[in-house]
């Protein structure tokens, strides 16, 4: 199977193609290959991993000639290596390279990430124009907005296969809270994840403000400027925080590559998205580390987190976040208790070798 996508930015996308390359000796039915646009993280994981991605250049629709370049790459591989299957993953691939599977005879799937608006999306009416013979969503949420885009072509829901981690010993982790210069005994908060407006972290840091006075919490905001505008909105966070008077308890860490190790330092997953999270693989592996969730009840983030595991909060709405982080702080034992639920949450939704295996058995149908 070959797997197409732009691959400069790093996120959720680019964890599913990484744990592809990883895990590929759980589903040995499946063979992965990849076709990237961009080199960087993703392409360095990918090749750490045995893997290395086909590079097919840069590409900017607004000049045509680049893209032109990467589909004459893109056939080039197609035809030597005689794939059995290509998914694209994400409407701007589909747009640049669901014609060019088509007219090479290999049968084409569409791995939807986050919900499809139609017509208001200009990559995605391109990618209308070649509907594939499958569509995989990434959760119920974003598989309900499917039909926007490809009206005529079924869609599977499965969850994203996920891998815990390796433990990290107490050491390390006390050792994580020295590093950023945290007390030991406080509860730390953590939010990791892209700097995008949608994913909460100014509700967050309204939500702290009004835990000013309350004793014994630390916050850390782990990620760094990717596109355009980041950097502003980081800076709008530092000023905020600065604000309300808690920047003294709040780190911005900047672009991080130990999310393991932070986990294991902090005590709470906290991202109150304002805008819906289409699945939301940093909620999994907290729950695999045994963090509690705190986010809100809408999108990808409902289907993840139950009573079991984490708190959900109304959307937007930092009373509601403070109050739940609140109550962490004041009760170890609800802390401990949703942290335990974590794991068996966790590998009920996303065990890579189940759900790897629904992926493979989902591709065999499209492949006969």
């Amino acid at each position: 199977m070959l797997h197409i996508y732009a691959g400069n930015l790093y996120g959720g996308i680019e964890r599913l193609l990484a744990t592809f390359a990883r895990e590929r000796r759980l589903a040995t039915q499946m063979e992965p290959a990849f076709a990237l646009c961009f080199p960087g993280r993703l392409a360095d994981e990918l090749t750490a991993a045995g893997t290395p991605a086909t590079l097919m250049g840069g590409v900017r629709f607004s000049r045509p000639w680049t893209l032109w370049r990467a589909r004459w790459r893109l056939a080039r591989l197609l035809r030597r290596q005689k794939f059995d299957v290509a998914v694209t993953h994400a409407a701007w691939p589909h747009a640049a390279f669901a014609g060019t599977v088509r007219r090479c005879g290999v049968p084409l799937v569409f791995w939807a990430h986050d919900p499809l608006t139609g017509g208001a999306d200009a990559f995605e009416s391109r990618a209308a124009a070649v509907p594939p013979a499958l569509v995989i969503a990434n959760s119920q949420f974003t598989a309900a907005t499917c039909p926007n885009v490809f009206p005529k072509t079924r869609t599977e829901v499965v969850y994203l296969p996920v891998s815990p981690h390796e433990p990290v010993e107490p050491t390390a982790a006390r050792a994580v809270r020295a590093e950023l210069n945290t007390p030991a005994q406080d509860v730390v908060f953590l939010q990791a994840c892209r700097l995008e407006r949608w994913k909460g972290h100014s509700v967050l840091i309204e939500a702290l403000g009004r835990l000013k006075h309350v004793p014994g919490w630390t916050a850390w905001v782990a990620g760094g400027a990717q596109k355009a505008g980041e950097a502003e909105y980081l800076a709008e966070l530092s000023a905020r925080a600065a604000e309300l008077g808690i920047a003294d308890r709040v780190r911005f860490l900047g672009q991080r590559s130990d999310v393991p190790r932070l986990l294991a330092a902090a005590d709470v997953l906290c991202q109150p998205n304002s805008g819906p999270e289409p699945f939301g693989i940093a909620f999994v592996e907290a729950l695999y580390a045994g963090r509690p969730v705190v986010t809100s009840d809408l999108g990808g983030g409902r289907e993840v987190v139950d009573p079991s595991c984490g708190v959900l909060v109304p959307p937007g709405e930092p009373a509601a976040v403070a109050a739940a982080l609140a109550e962490l702080i004041s009760d170890p034992a609800r802390r401990a208790a949703l942290g335990a639920g974590g794991p068996k949450r966790a590998e009920a939704l996303c065990a890579p070798a189940r759900q790897l295996d629904r992926v493979a058995n989902l591709l065999q149908k499209v492949v006969l």
